[in-house]
């Protein structure tokens, strides 16, 4: 997808707003500039919250693709509401079978 756009007298170009969205690129976001052979290379970098790199782990991002792949194929339940979501947690439920008593061990003193 090659587009055309203007060197402006600072320097600035614009990229054109399909390639943005495409490239999901937003205000403000750091774009690295390097010199190549074959001419400018823009490469996007994006910067990830602290506290929101648990979510770009490999683990979790396969877990992302699964998911992706179970709502394609018509796997999993909608629900309406959140009651209705907590009651069918709860319908799936196992009783739980009380703690067994620990049996109290004696020991001879002497």
């Amino acid at each position: 997808m090659a587009e055309m756009t203007v060197l402006r007298s600072k320097g600035q170009l614009t990229i054109p707003t399909e390639i943005r969205k495409v490239a999901h690129l937003e205000e403000g976001d750091p774009i690295e500039v390097e010199m190549t052979e074959d001419g400018i290379l823009l490469r996007p970098k994006k910067v990830i919250d602290a506290t929101q790199t648990w979510f770009w782990t490999p683990e979790w991002q396969a877990g992302e693709r699964e998911a992706d792949r179970d709502i394609r194929l018509g796997r999993g339940e909608v629900f309406k509401s959140g009651e209705e979501f907590l009651s069918a947690l709860e319908s799936d439920l196992k009783p739980m079978k009380p703690p067994r008593r620990k049996s109290a061990k004696r020991t001879a003193r002497s």
